[in-house]
C-alpha cells in the first residue's frame, strides 16, 4: 500500500523539486520509502512513496521492465498475482523479482495491454508511463478502493492518491466547486467524478484513462469505463435445495477471498467488531492460520449506546483469535478530531469516520495490514433501508401526497433521542425520504439536507436530479423491471460504498499507514453476489439471508441472528451540549446553520447530520489553506 503522485509538464521540464513536494505530502500512506522518475526529455515525472507489505527487498518503486520500456508507480494489492506471474512465464517473461506484484502490473500490460485490467483481482490504482508509444496509463480498481486525482490545466497533467498531495502543484486549480459542495450535503460525501476543487477530479471506480503525449507535453486525454457493478440475478427458482447450493458456493467463495488476502510478508490481522461480516472474516481467517496465530482488533465506548465491544470478545472467543482492544471515553474522543479533521483530505461527512480512525490507530500499533467486511452490506442488502423498502412502497401507495407533510409535522413531535440509530431518528428520516419520488428516497433518507433547504443554504435553485444525478443513474440502471431491494443494492453499492465507505477508510487507515483489505469485494464474491436473486438477501424480514445460512457452520446464531448496532459517535449529543460548535459563516449560509444550530440546541430538531458536515467543511477549510 502506497502513495503516487506525478505530472507531464511541456518537454524539457525538469521539475523534481515540485514532484517531491507532491510526494512527500503522501508520506503517511508509504512511510516505508520513497522513490522518484524524472524524464527531462518527455516532461514525465512520477513519485512513489511505499508502504512495504510484499516483497519487501525487490518492490522499489518507481520500478522500470527488464526492457527499459515501461516505468510505473503502483497503489494497492493485486491478490492473484501469483497465477498471473505463471502465465506470463509461460508465455517467455522473464521476472528480476522474486514475488513482487508490481513487476506483475508492468509484463501483464507488456502482454495485454489494457485488457490487463480485466484480469487483476484487487486493489490498485497505478501509472504507466510507455516510453516507445508516448503514452501515460493510469487506472483504478472496480470499486476505487485506492483513490486517485487528476487535473489537466496550463499544458500540465498532473496526479496524486490525495487531493492534498495534488494541490502541491503551482498549477493545480485551487477554487472550490459550487456543484460538488452542494452534493458533499446532499449525500454527505463528494461523488466521483466530483472533487470539491473545480477542474480537479477523481478518476471513478472502474475506469481508465490514457494520456497520449508523443505529439505534445498534454495531449489527447481519453478516458473510458472498464468495469462497472450491474445486477443480473438469476431466474433459477430458489427453492430451499437450491438456496442450499448458493450457501456452500458463497461461503467456498469468500473463504477463498480471504485466504487470498492472508497474503503479506508483514504482521497481519483483522478488525472484528463482533457483526456478521467481520466476524465472518475473521473466522474464515483462522481456518488459514495456525491455532493461536490470529489477532484481531477493537475500539470500545464507555457509553454503552455506541459501545460494540461485549460483541467483539464473544465472537473472538469463539473464534479462538488472540484479541486486541481498546476503551476510549467519549470526551477524549471528542478532543481528538481537530487533529483528525486537520489531516482530512477532503470533506467527509460520516460520523463513523472518527471511530474508524481511531480503531485503525490502534490496529496499527500492532499489524500493518487488516481485514475487514465492508461490502457485505451493499451486497446482501443488510442496511436497515433494506428493511424498510415494502413499508415504505406501500406507505406510499396507500396515503395520498397531500397528507405527506402533516404526518411529517406529527412525527417531528416525537421527543429527538441521540441514542445511537434511535426508532424516532429512523422514523423521521424515512419519512423525509418518503416525501420525494422513488429514485430520491434513499439518498434523501440518508443525506444531511433536502434539496428545498440545500437551495435555502446556498441562496439560489438547483433541480434535484442535478443533485442526486448519480443516485438516480444508480437506481435506474437496475433495469425497468427490477424489485426495490435490487435497486436500493445498486445504489449502496455504486455509489455509497464507493465514494463513502471505501474513501473513509481508506483516509482512516492510511492516516495511519495501515492497509486495510475487503475480501468481500474480492472478484469471485462480486460476480457470485450480483446474480442471485433478490428474494435469497432480503427473506421474511431479515437481511443478508443467503450470507448467514451460508456462514452457519463457521459462527454461532448469537453472532449471525443478533440485531444490527452500527459504528458510530454520540454527534447529536455533542453539538445539543455545545462539545462540538461549527463555525457560523455571514451571509445565506450562516443564517441557515444559525437556525439549525438554535433547532438542535433547543431539541425541536435532529440536526446532527447537517451540523457535522458543516463542522467537517469548515475544518476542512482551515486545514488546505495553511
Amino acid at each position: 500500500m502506497c502513495g503516487i503522485a506525478g505530472f507531464v509538464a511541456p518537454r524539457g521540464t525538469n521539475d523534481r523539486e515540485i514532484l517531491e513536494r507532491m510526494t512527500r505530502a503522501l508520506a503517511h500512506r508509504g512511510p516505508d520509502a520513497e522513490g522518484y522518475f524524472v524524464d527531462e526529455e518527455r516532461g514525465m515525472h512520477l513519485g512513489h512513496r511505499r508502504l512495504s507489505i510484499v516483497d519487501l527487498a525487490g518492490g522499489a518503486q518507481p520500478m522500470t521492465n527488464a526492457g527499459g520500456d515501461l516505468v510505473i508507480i503502483f497503489n494497492g494489492e493485486i491478490y492473484n498475482h501469483g497465477e498471473l506471474r505463471i502465465q506470463l512465464q509461460s508465455k517467455g517473461y522473464l521476472f528480476q523479482t522474486n514475488h513482487s506484484d508490481t513487476e506483475v502490473l508492468l509484463e501483464a500490460y507488456r502482454e495485454w495491454g489494457e485488457g490487463m485490467l480485466e484480469r487483476l483481482n484487487g486493489m490498485f490504482a497505478f501509472a504507466i508511463f510507455d516510453k516507445v508509444r508516448g503514452k501515460l496509463f493510469i487506472a483504478r480498481d472496480r470499486f476505487g478502493k485506492k483513490p486517485l486525482y487528476w487535473f489537466r490545466h496550463n499544458g500540465v497533467f498532473a496526479f496524486a492518491s490525495e487531493l492534498t498531495a495534488l494541490l502541491r502543484h503551482p498549477d493545480s486549480p485551487r477554487n472550490e466547486s459550487l456543484i460538488a459542495l452542494k452534493k458533499y450535503f446532499a449525500y454527505g460525501y463528494i461523488p466521483a467524478p466530483h472533487s470539491v476543487i473545480e477542474g480537479v477530479e477523481k478518476l471513478p471506480g472502474g475506469c481508465c484513462g490514457t494520456l497520449d503525449f508523443a505529439n505534445g507535453a498534454c495531449g489527447k486525454w481519453t478516458q473510458r469505463k472498464w468495469w462497472e457493478f450491474r445486477l443480473e440475478p438469476s431466474s433459477v427458482e430458489p427453492t430451499d435445495v437450491q438456496c442450499g447450493i448458493w450457501a456452500e458456493e458463497l461461503l467456498e467463495k469468500l473463504d477463498g477471498a480471504v485466504k487470498r488476502r492472508l497474503m503479506a510478508d508483514v504482521p497481519l490481522g483483522v478488525f472484528l467488531s463482533g457483526g456478521i461480516d467481520s466476524s465472518a472474516i475473521a473466522a474464515l481467517a483462522a481456518r488459514h492460520l495456525p491455532a493461536g496465530r490470529l489477532r484481531t482488533f477493537s475500539v470500545g465506548f464507555t457509553d454503552p449506546s455506541f459501545d460494540e465491544l461485549p460483541y467483539a470478545k464473544e465472537a473472538a472467543a469463539f473464534i479462538g483469535s488472540v484479541h486486541e482492544s481498546e476503551i476510549l471515553d467519549l470526551s477524549r474522543a471528542r478532543e481528538l478530531i481537530p487533529g483528525l479533521l486537520a489531516r482530512l483530505d477532503e470533506p467527509m461527512g460520516d460520523g463513523s469516520l472518527l471511530p474508524t480512525w481511531l480503531l485503525c490507530g490502534f490496529t496499527r500499533r500492532h499489524v500493518t495490514v487488516a481485514l475487514g467486511g465492508d461490502g457485505g452490506d451493499e451486497l446482501f442488502a443488510g442496511y436497515d433501508p433494506f428493511k424498510a423498502l415494502h413499508a415504505a412502497e406501500l406507505y406510499s401507495r396507500l396515503i395520498p401526497c397531500a397528507l405527506h407533510p402533516a404526518i411529517r409535522l406529527l412525527a417531528a413531535r416525537l421527543p429527538v433521542s441521540h441514542a445511537n440509530i434511535s426508532l424516532d431518528f429512523k422514523i423521521k428520516r424515512m419519512l423525509r425520504g418518503l416525501s420525494y419520488g422513488e429514485k430520491y428516497r434513499l439518498p434523501v433518507w440518508m443525506g444531511p439536507l433536502e434539496p428545498r433547504q440545500i437551495n435555502e443554504y446556498f441562496g439560489d435553485h438547483t433541480p434535484s436530479e442535478e443533485l442526486f444525478s448519480e443516485a438516480i443513474e444508480a437506481w435506474e440502471s437496475a433495469g425497468e423491471h427490477a424489485s426495490p431491494v435490487d435497486r436500493a443494492s445498486q445504489f449502496f453499492t455504486r455509489l455509497y460504498l464507493q465514494d463513502d465507505i471505501l474513501a473513509k477508510v481508506d483516509r482512516a487507515s492510511m492516516l495511519h499507514g495501515l492497509e486495510a483489505r475487503s475480501p468481500f469485494l474480492d472478484l469471485e464474491v462480486i460476480d457470485f453476489a450480483r446474480k442471485l436473486p433478490h428474494s435469497v438477501k432480503l427473506r421474511g424480514g431479515t437481511t443478508k439471508w443467503i450470507l448467514k445460512k451460508a456462514l452457519e457452520p463457521v459462527l454461532p446464531a448469537s453472532i449471525l441472528y443478533r440485531k444490527k448496532k452500527g459504528f458510530g459517535t454520540p454527534l447529536g449529543q455533542w453539538f445539543r451540549d455545545g462539545a462540538l460548535m461549527p463555525e457560523i459563516p455571514g451571509g445565506t449560509p450562516g443564517s441557515f446553520v444559525e437556525k439549525a444550530v438554535h433547532s438542535h440546541q433547543a431539541g425541536r430538531g435532529d440536526e446532527r447530520l447537517f451540523l457535522w458536515c458543516q463542522h467537517v467543511l469548515a475544518e476542512w477549510r482551515k486545514a488546505i489553506t495553511r
